[in-house]
């Protein structure tokens, strides 16, 4: 029986990019579909006291989740896996800067009409013909809800819990990525499991 998996992301973290990459490494060696769902950091770091650097990327970071629920909304879930890897592809390993240009790019790359690039980009509070932000808050507080405001991206729900994480780097490949897969959902078999946690150091996102 496939055992489905909801991931939520937001497109700017490379955290979140490396667990995507996970999860579609154990769909090749376990009976696995990842359902992909957008949050967003910027929602998440509302009216919080950043640094100045920090805020300046929770405002670039609304244009990748308004447009990447306008590829949900338009073209349905599958596209929006695309559109992921696509966009995250461009931002991580490729190092694009995060603008509307590299935006559209993944749009094309995927199909998807560029012009939803500029919806998301104009898209302004009390926009009442295309309530983009009511859908991206949905799509968040769907995904972020049942695990707490105390943690970002990447999380998953398997089997009726929600976690955060893993945090991994690099991602597993083959049955490497099975097995670390396989612990993940016997820890969620479990309901009293909260966390397991320890510090990356100077470990950094390795993409290959």
């Amino acid at each position: 029986m496939t055992t489905d998996v909801d991931f939520w992301f937001d497109p700017l973290c490379p955290w979140a990019w490396m667990t995507s990459r996970w999860m579609l490494e154990v769909e090749k060696v376990r009976d696995v579909h990842t359902r992909f769902h957008v949050m967003s950091l910027s929602v998440l770091n509302e009216g919080r006291d950043l640094p100045e650097g920090y805020q300046r990327t929770m405002e670039r970071g609304w244009l990748g989740v308004r447009t990447a629920i306008l590829v949900e909304k338009e073209h349905g879930q599958e596209k929006l896996r695309e559109f992921y890897t696509a966009l995250g592809t461009r931002y991580h390993p490729q190092e694009e800067p995060q603008t509307i240009e590299t935006v559209k790019a993944a749009l094309s790359e995927v199909g998807a009409d560029e012009s939803l690039a500029d919806r998301a980009a104009a898209w302004q509070p009390g926009d009442e013909s295309d309530d983009i932000d009511q859908a991206l808050r949905a799509s968040h507080h769907e995904g972020m809800d049942p695990v707490g405001d105390e943690v970002g991206t990447p999380v998953i729900h398997v089997n009726g819990l929600a976690l955060f994480g893993p945090v991994i780097s690099p991602a597993p490949k083959g049955e490497q990525a099975g097995e670390l897969f396989d612990g993940f959902v016997k820890v969620t078999a479990y309901p009293g499991f909260f966390e397991l946690k320890r510090s990356r150091n100077d470990v950094h996102p390795i993409f290959d």
